[in-house]
This record gives C-alpha cells, sequence and structure tokens, in this order.
C-alpha cells in the first residue's frame, strides 16, 4: 500500500478542476500528490511536465494509505463515498477543523479576498452566471466569471488577481464538498430529477444543491419551487416567479397594457425589449437582478445588458428568424426539466404555435411530463434518435408526433409545416451520444443548417 507522506496534500483526480487545484497548490507552495482512479487519465504528460517531481498515482484509491494526509481534495467528477475515502469520514484537520475531504471550491473561498455570487441550479445557471457578470462589467466592477462554467475557479484566482467580484456557477458536485461557500448572494434557481446516480434521490441532490446557502448573506430563490428554498433562515431573502410579484418579490406583471419585469410594484422595463426568448429567460433576467442589486450594481446597467445579450450557444439560443418563424438552438437542453422549461418558457409568448424538435439518448428519463405543456402549446413535436420510439409512446396522445431518422430530416420536417408566428425550438430532452459528439456539435449542426436555410430564402 502506498502512504501519503505526513504533511502532504492528496488531489483525487486530474480532469479539468484536477489540474486547476495542483496549479492552485503549486503557486503556494503546498506539498502535494494526485491519484486517479484511472492508470492513465487524459493530460497525465502534460501534468508531469508541469509539475516534475509530484507524485502519481493511478489506480484503486484503496491502495493508498491516507492516515497521515495533510489534507484530501477532491475534483468535482470524484464521488466523496468512492472506496477508499470511508476511513477518513468525520475527520477534520487539526489546523482549521474543516474536514479533512474537500473539494476545490473549498480552496478557492480560503484564498478569494473578493466577495462571491454564486448560482446553482440544475438548468439556466451558466446563462443567470453570464448575466450577472456581464451587469458588473458594464457597471465598471472588475469582475472574474467562472466556476462550473469556462475558467475553474481556482484559475480565476492567478489570472485576475484584482477582482472585486467572483461570479460563479456551482454544481452539486461541487458544493457537496464544499464545508461553508460564504456567498454575499447565492441563487437557486430550480431544481428537476438529474444526477441521481450520484446523489442517490431527490433529497440527496437537493441537500447537495442547498449548500450554496451555506455561509451565504443572501439568497435568491425561486418563489414557484419550494424545492430551491434553504433549510434554514438566510439573513436575507429574495424571490422570483414568472407571475405577477408580491411585496418584495421579482416578477412579470401587467403595466401600460404590456407585460414588464417588475421589483414588487415598480416596473423596470418591458419584457418584450429582452433579446433573450420567453418566459424563462425573464425568471433568469430577474434572477439576475436580485443579485446584483444586493452587489450594488445600478439599475441602468443591468437592463442594458438584458436589452443586448443574445443568449448563450446551444442554450435557448435564437439564430434567426425566417419568414416570421423563429429557430432556436436549446441543444444544452439534455434532460425533461430543461426541455420543459424552454417549452413553457416559450410557448406563452408565441403568437403561433411550438415545433419540437427531440429525441437522442434518454438515459432512461420519463418524458411524460412533456405532454401537457406540448398539447398546449405545440404544432407538432418531431423525434429523432436513439430514444425516439420511446419519445413517441410517452407523448402519445396529445400534440402531432412524427418520427424521422436524424435532425436533418427534423429541420426539413418543421420548415415544411412552419408558419408566421411559430418557433422551432431543437430542445432534445436527451443527450446526443447516438448522433454527435456532444451537445455542442448537435446545436453546430441545427445553428449550420438553419443559417443555410435563412441565406437561401428569398
Amino acid at each position: 500500500m502506498l502512504k501519503v507522506p505526513k504533511g502532504v496534500t492528496l488531489v483525487v483526480g486530474l480532469g479539468l478542476s484536477g489540474r486547476a487545484i495542483c496549479r492552485h497548490l503549486s503557486r503556494l507552495g503546498v506539498p502535494f500528490m494526485v491519484a486517479d482512479t484511472r492508470a492513465e487519465p487524459p493530460g497525465l504528460e502534460a501534468f508531469r511536465a508541469a509539475h516534475p517531481g509530484v507524485a502519481f498515482h493511478g489506480g484503486p484509491l484503496t491502495d493508498l494509505d491516507l492516515s497521515d494526509a495533510e489534507e484530501v481534495v477532491l475534483s468535482p467528477g470524484v464521488d466523496p463515498a468512492t472506496p477508499g475515502f470511508a476511513a477518513l469520514s468525520g475527520r477534520t484537520r487539526e489546523a482549521t477543523g474543516e474536514p479533512l475531504v474537500v473539494g476545490e471550491i473549498a480552496l478557492f473561498v480560503r484564498a478569494a479576498r473578493a466577495p462571491i455570487a454564486a448560482i446553482t441550479g440544475s438548468n439556466a445557471k451558466s446563462t443567470v452566471t453570464t448575466l450577472v457578470g456581464e451587469m458588473a462589467r458594464e457597471a465598471g466592477c472588475c469582475v472574474a466569471v467562472g466556476g462550473n462554467l469556462g475558467t475553474p475557479a481556482l484559475d480565476l484566482l492567478g489570472e485576475v488577481p484584482e477582482a472585486e467580484l467572483f461570479v460563479l456557477e456551482l454544481s452539486s458536485f461541487q458544493l457537496e464538498t464544499t464545508p461553508s461557500l460564504g456567498a454575499e448572494t447565492a441563487a437557486f434557481l430550480n431544481l428537476s430529477e438529474d444526477h441521481l446516480d450520484r446523489h442517490g434521490d431527490m433529497e440527496g441532490y437537493r441537500d447537495a444543491k442547498r449548500g450554496i446557502f451555506r455561509g451565504a448573506r443572501h439568497g435568491v430563490v425561486n418563489a414557484e419551487d419550494p424545492m430551491t428554498w434553504p433549510a434554514t433562515k438566510l439573513p436575507a431573502e429574495e424571490r422570483f416567479t414568472t407571475a405577477a410579484p408580491e411585496r418584495g418579490e421579482w416578477g412579470i406583471g401587467r403595466h401600460r397594457g404590456a407585460d414588464w419585469l417588475m421589483h414588487g410594484d415598480t416596473p423596470l422595463m418591458p419584457a418584450a425589449e429582452m433579446r433573450l426568448p420567453g418566459r424563462h429567460n425573464q425568471a433568469n433576467a430577474l434572477a439576475a437582478m436580485a443579485m446584483g442589486t444586493r452587489l450594488g450594481l445600478p439599475l441602468a446597467a443591468m437592463l442594458a445588458v438584458l436589452r443586448r445579450f443574445p443568449g448563450l450557444p446551444h442554450r435557448g439560443e435564437l439564430v434567426a428568424e425566417i419568414d416570421g418563424v423563429r429557430w432556436i438552438n436549446d441543444s444544452k437542453g439534455t434532460n425533461v426539466g430543461a426541455t420543459l422549461a424552454a417549452i413553457a418558457g416559450l410557448g406563452p409568448t408565441l403568437e403561433g404555435r411550438l415545433i419540437l424538435l427531440a429525441g437522442g439518448v434518454g438515459k432512461g428519463a420519463d418524458f411524460r411530463p412533456l405532454a401537457a405543456p406540448l398539447a398546449r402549446y405545440g404544432r407538432e413535436a418531431i423525434l429523432f434518435g436513439e430514444d425516439a420510439p420511446r419519445l413517441e409512446a410517452e407523448l402519445s396522445g396529445g400534440t402531432a408526433l412524427t418520427r424521422v431518422d436524424d435532425l436533418d430530416v427534423a429541420l426539413a420536417r418543421a420548415a415544411e409545416i412552419a408558419e408566421p408566428g411559430d418557433c422551432v425550438l431543437l430542445s432534445p430532452a436527451c443527450a446526443s451520444l447516438d448522433q454527435f459528439r456532444d451537445y455542442q456539435a448537435r446545436g453546430e449542426a441545427f445553428r449550420r443548417a438553419v443559417l443555410q436555410r435563412a441565406e437561401v430564402t428569398p
């Protein structure tokens, strides 16, 4: 058995975050070694070149004696329940009293010297993270944005040492190994079934997500989703909703004959002036503004961002409007919850009907929750990929359904039936690996085809 030497920190996992952990410890001069369950993980040669002399163990973690380790830092992809960690459960570091086993964000919290705005949720967290970051930039703040989105949090410390604000997207995997985040403002946007293979059930998943509120001074939660509410009262808390807001809430109300984004009874801007389409994105904007207001960002700066921000690639991205039909790329909608949010968000805003392109690898998901909103807003659901037969079986009885072989044929069918005022939405509710490298490749294929169609349309 290989013993981790006394005073040495063990980094577990050599993925993107694991390598960022190594760079951080190296900058601090902390002695460390690395372990990975894979004998030769991708990036091993680059790691050895960057950290010559640092020991690496590839294989079962049960082959390691961790009794003298100074600390064990897990990459987000490493389950704390992995065999080899059981003996460390409940143990703390003598120097700090923190758990002996932590994740990358715990190291970040120790080192960060600026306020943290943190965002989690099953869906839309990347959009809200980006919105808050853009709002801070518009206000003239030196902001660093990353975490589960883009740059790893620990790399932000070295890349933007002068940061006045950190805006972090955080996953449940990151939060479950963070003893106390201490965010200035923390948002839990929504919760839908995902990652149950890691967390066991929805209660375990929710508990991991609610870790975002540990030590938080301000919380932003979804008034329509009690699963996002903190377990214990926060020093300050605000709610957002897609309905007319109650006193103190952020919501959508009627003003001058139109829907407006509102804070309580104060109208802020017409919802139609947002570049991002759909009710769900209006909810994202409200959550971002609630966080931005807590951070002291001027309203004018926040509204300017909402008027110009087009959305992130593959996340409710408006690709084109052709002959009165909007074509939206939501390839990141890889689970039922994400697709539900997209349908429910876009449906009420349409003059026409919704044409849904869905399918791929369903990962055993229950597609039946999609049936009711499709029946309400849909013109047709066009189904492709490995789980198209199961989608067809579980969605039958409501909206018209058409099964096709692949995305190209689905696009052609959508163009054939779409009418002015309609929206063609790629939100597959499935992973892409049956026909594409990843969801980005699927979204790029959709974007190319739509833009090509736009060029040839008279």
